[in-house]
C-alpha cells in the first residue's frame, strides 16, 4: 500500500527535525489530533504510525472490488454473487502524431495507457499514426482504421480509446469500422472522475462536466427517434385522438433533460460555491495566509501534504486519485499560521469541461497567496508536465501567484534530469515525500515566501484579554513575549486589521 510507503519509511532524525519546524493546528501532534477526531484510545495503538487515517481507510474502501484480470463475470453458483470479481475491460489505444518527436508520441500514449489501467482496464495494443492533421471521417486514416479492426478481433478487445478529443461524428464513424465501443481521452477521464468523487460538491462537479461532454455526442438508432406522442389516423395508432401530431423525438426528450439536470446542477454548485467563499473571505479577515500545492497528477502532492502536516489524506499511486480539495492549518518554524490546500492534479489536453466545472475548486489555487508547484522528479521529461500545469494556470488566472517550484520523488529521480532542472528553474526545491529528504529546506523556503506582515507592534496586553493574545499568536509572528503584573509585553509583527484592535494597549513614552 502506497499509503505506508509514503508515511511509515521516515521514523527516524528527518522525520523528528521536520515535526520541530512545523505544526498542525495549535501545536496538536497529527496523529494523535486524527485518533482523538476518530474516537479511539491510546491503548489501541502503541505504534502511532500504524494507525490507520482516514486516507487508509478510503484507500481500502476504494481497492475493496477491484477488476481482476482472467475471471468471467458469468456465475456458475448464485452464491458468488457477493464474493466475485469484475472481469478487466479490454482496450486497445490509438493515437495519432500531429507534432513533436516520436518520444512525445510514445510518452503520451504511455500516459494513455496509465489513464487506461487507472479507469480499471487491460491495455492490449497502443498504436500510433503520424498525419498533419486528425482524419475528419474517422480520426485515423482509413487504412490504419482497418488496421486496428483486425487488431481488435484478433485480441479479443472490447474498447478502443483514442488519445485525443472525438467529434461526435468521428465517433460514430470509428465505431461503424471497429465494431466496437470507441471512447476518447476526455470521456476516460471523465470517466476516472467519477469513479473517485467523494464529497457532494466532487460528484456534482464530474456530472456537470459529464453532463456537458455528453450533450453534443446524443444521437439515437432506430426507434429511439421515434416521436414521442404521434401518429397517423387510425383508431389505435398513434394513441387516439388527442395524441395525434409531430410530437418529440427521443433525441430531443434527451437533450431537454439533460439541459434541465445541468441547470439543476449549476445552481448546486453556486450554492456550494458562496459556502467555500465564505470560508475564504473569513481566511481573508483573519490574514491567515493560504498556500496551495498544485500540480501534474500523481506528483505526490497528497504525500506532500501529509508529511507536512500528517493529514492522513488518501494516498494512492494512481492518475486523479485526489479530486476533493483537502485543508489543513500548519505553522512556520516562528509560529505563524498558513493553510495548505491540496487540489486536483492537472494532466496535458485536461478536458474543458472539468476546468469549468471544477472552477470553485480550482479557484483556491488562483486566490492563494503561494502555490507550491510540485514536479514530479522521477518522470523522464518533467518540463513537459510543468508547461501543462502553467497553461491550467493561465485558464483560472493563477498566473500572478508567487510560485515555488519543488520537484518530488527526488529519490527515484535521474541525476542528469535533475541537473537540467537546476539550470532551468534555479529556485526550485528539492525533496521526497517518501522518505523526508529536503523537507526541512522546504518548509524554510516556504515560510521565507509568504507575504510578510507590515504592522511591527510593541503592546501590553491585560490579561483579561486574552483572546487578542491568542490571535497574536495564530495570525501573528511573535519575537518576544514576557508576562509582568499589569499584563503580557508583546513585540510582534501582525496583520494590519489585529494592529488596529492592539493599538489602544501601546504603552505610553511619556
Amino acid at each position: 500500500m502506497n499509503t505506508a510507503d509514503t508515511r511509515g519509511s521516515a521514523r527516524p532524525e528527518a522525520e523528528d527535525a521536520f515535526r520541530e519546524a512545523i505544526t498542525v493546528g495549535d501545536g496538536v501532534n497529527a496523529t494523535d489530533a486524527s485518533r482523538e477526531a476518530r474516537g479511539t484510545g491510546g491503548d489501541r495503538y502503541d505504534d502511532p504510525y500504524n494507525a490507520p487515517d482516514q486516507g487508509e481507510m478510503e484507500l481500502a474502501e476504494r481497492h475493496a472490488l477491484r477488476r481482476v484480470p482472467g475471471l468471467s463475470t458469468e456465475l456458475t453458483d448464485v452464491t458468488e454473487v457477493e464474493n466475485r470479481s469484475l472481469r478487466l475491460e479490454r482496450v486497445v489505444l490509438i493515437g495519432v502524431w500531429t507534432s513533436g518527436t516520436q518520444v512525445d508520441a510514445d510518452g503520451s500514449l504511455a500516459e494513455l495507457s496509465a489513464l487506461a489501467e487507472t479507469a480499471g482496464a487491460l491495455v492490449l495494443e497502443g498504436l500510433t499514426q503520424r498525419r498533419s492533421k486528425p482524419d475528419p471521417a474517422t480520426y485515423v486514416g482509413k487504412g490504419k482504421a482497418a488496421d486496428l479492426r483486425d487488431i481488435v478481433e484478433s485480441t479479443g478487445a472490447d474498447t478502443v480509446i483514442c488519445d485525443g478529443e472525438l467529434t461526435p461524428g468521428q465517433l460514430r464513424q470509428l465505431e461503424d469500422v471497429v465494431k466496437v465501443k470507441v471512447i476518447d481521452r476526455t470521456a476516460l477521464i471523465l470517466d476516472i472522475f467519477a469513479q473517485h468523487a467523494r464529497s457532494s460538491e466532487g460528484k456534482a462537479q464530474v456530472e456537470l462536466a459529464q453532463l456537458n461532454y455528453l450533450l453534443p455526442r446524443l444521437r439515437g438508432w432506430g426507434d429511439s427517434l421515434s416521436r414521442q406522442a404521434g401518429g397517423s389516423g387510425g383508431g389505435g395508432a398513434g394513441g387516439g385522438v388527442g395524441l395525434r401530431g409531430p410530437g418529440e423525438t427521443k433525441i430531443e426528450t434527451d437533450r431537454r433533460r439533460i439541459n434541465d439536470k445541468m441547470a439543476k446542477l449549476r445552481r448546486q454548485l453556486a450554492h456550494m460555491r458562496t459556502a467555500r467563499e465564505v470560508k475564504r473571505d473569513v481566511r481573508r479577515t483573519r490574514e491567515v495566509p493560504s498556500v496551495a500545492i498544485a500540480g501534474y497528477t500523481n506528483a505526490g502532492k497528497s504525500s506532500l501534504l501529509n508529511r507536512l502536516t500528517g493529514a492522513g489524506v488518501l494516498v494512492e499511486n494512481a492518475l486523479f486519485a485526489t479530486l476533493d480539495p483537502t485543508v489543513r492549518q500548519a505553522r512556520t518554524p516562528d509560529g505563524r499560521a498558513f493553510t495548505l490546500s491540496d487540489t486536483v492534479g492537472f494532466v496535458r489536453h485536461l478536458p474543458h469541461q472539468l476546468v469549468e466545472a471544477f472552477r470553485s475548486t480550482l479557484e483556491e489555487v488562483a486566490d492563494s497567496d503561494l502555490i507550491l508547484h510540485v514536479v514530479d522528479g522521477s518522470h523522464p521529461d518533467p518540463e513537459s508536465q510543468i508547461s501543462a500545469v502553467h497553461e491550467v494556470f493561465a485558464d483560472i488566472d493563477a498566473t500572478d501567484v508567487v510560485e515555488l517550484v519543488v520537484v518530488n520523488k527526488v529519490d527515484a529521480a535521474d541525476p542528469d534530469v535533475l541537473k537540467v532542472m537546476r539550470t532551468r528553474y534555479p529556485g526550485m526545491i528539492e525533496v521526497s515525500a517518501r522518505t523526508g529528504e529536503g523537507v526541512p529546506e522546504l518548509v524554510t523556503a516556504l515560510a521565507e515566501a509568504l507575504p510578510e506582515l507590515a504592522y511591527e507592534v510593541r503592546v501590553l496586553v491585560p490579561y483579561s484579554r486574552g483572546d487578542l493574545v491568542a490571535r497574536v499568536h495564530e495570525e501573528g509572528r511573535i519575537l518576544s513575549e514576557e508576562h509582568t503584573a499589569e499584563g503580557t509585553a508583546i513585540h510582534a509583527f501582525v496583520p494590519e486589521l489585529l494592529a488596529g484592535k492592539l493599538d489602544q494597549y501601546t504603552p505610553s513614552t511619556a
